[in-house]
């Protein structure tokens, strides 16, 4: 899919329908016939335009003749109850003299934003001040997730403490793997702003070298938050996992304490029926009574011993 835009005077992104030099161009999932028509129009090298069609591109910087290929992550949140929802994925930042052009795989959160004129003062003729919003941006996307991330950790914390399944311990090591994405691909965009920074990629103003240094710290804000997330995860998982066992434990102990008492009953009216003499009780008109009455002092007596034991 091709959309063109461009922005107006205010500042303010607008759709267009026609390729117009200083244009910004969104790739989502491009056929190669899409491709094909950007090289086109655009000048740009199809060897760069193709590279961003694998998910598993990473984080880089590539010239090729006039063109400028710039590889970040950004953060992509799927709504999947049962795995892992929190991942990144690869966007592709091409500039040229007349043209910006994006590329991903699926719709991204940031382009969104921009698209819907949430980050203001964008000008896609000020090409290298609307990557550097957009790197931003998705610095302070990661640590929006994390933040989000780490209210589900206390979500979990609190239901693990009573639980007996592994259904909280999956959901929490979901998590953890989670984090490990965030945690690689901060650090690996942690090299590409660093090398941004040196201005020998992209030309800097010094408004422009402002804007990217609260990237670098938006950025490395988000490695100490998402690695120390991470270590209290691994460490919820294993202390969990005991907890759950001990639960688990709990359970069985109780169960098993209940069925001893449940058990004097049936031994008491297995005995007494018997095919023996029994004497006078045999013809005791309250012989149930009496037998009833000493199944359940027994059962009564064992079960106190048990709870003085901590066993029920």
């Amino acid at each position: 899919m091709i959309k063109i835009y461009k922005s107006n005077i205010n500042g303010e992104i607008e759709n267009i329908k026609a390729y117009e030099n200083n244009a910004w161009i969104d790739l989502i999932n491009p056929n190669i016939n899409e491709i094909e028509e950007v090289e086109s129009k655009t000048k740009i090298p199809k060897s760069l335009l193709e590279k961003l069609l694998d998910v598993e591109e990473l984080p880089r910087i590539e010239t090729e003749g006039d063109a400028t290929l710039i590889v970040i992550d950004v953060p992509y949140v799927e709504d999947r109850k049962a795995k892992n929802k929190y991942y990144t994925l690869p966007l592709g930042i091409i500039l040229n003299k007349g043209y910006l052009v994006t590329i991903s795989t699926k719709e991204v959160e940031v382009l969104n934003e921009i698209k819907k004129n949430k980050i203001k003062s964008l000008y896609t003729y000020k090409k290298t001040r609307f990557v550097i919003q957009m790197l931003l941006r998705i610095s302070g996307l990661y640590v929006k997730y994390l933040n989000i991330i780490n209210k589900e950790i206390e979500t979990r914390e609190k239901t693990l403490i009573k639980s007996t399944s592994n259904k909280e311990l999956i959901s929490l090591m979901n998590i953890q793997k989670s984090l490990v994405y965030f945690v690689t691909s901060l650090k690996s965009n942690d090299m590409i702003l660093e090398k941004l920074s040196r201005g020998n990629v992209i030309n800097l103003y010094e408004e422009d070298r402002d804007l990217l240094e609260d990237a670098i710290i938006e950025n490395k804000q988000g490695i100490e938050t998402a690695n120390i997330f991470r270590e209290i995860t691994s460490s919820l998982t294993d202390t969990y996992a005991s907890i759950i066992s001990n639960n688990l434990n709990e359970v069985m102990k109780f169960l098993a304490s209940i069925t001893i008492v449940c058990s004097i009953p049936t031994m008491i009216s297995s005995f007494m029926g018997m095919n023996v003499p029994l004497g006078p009780l045999a013809n005791n008109p309250y012989a149930f009574v009496i037998l009833a009455g000493i199944s359940l002092v027994v059962a009564i007596i064992i079960a106190f011993i048990l709870r003085k034991r901590d066993m029920l």
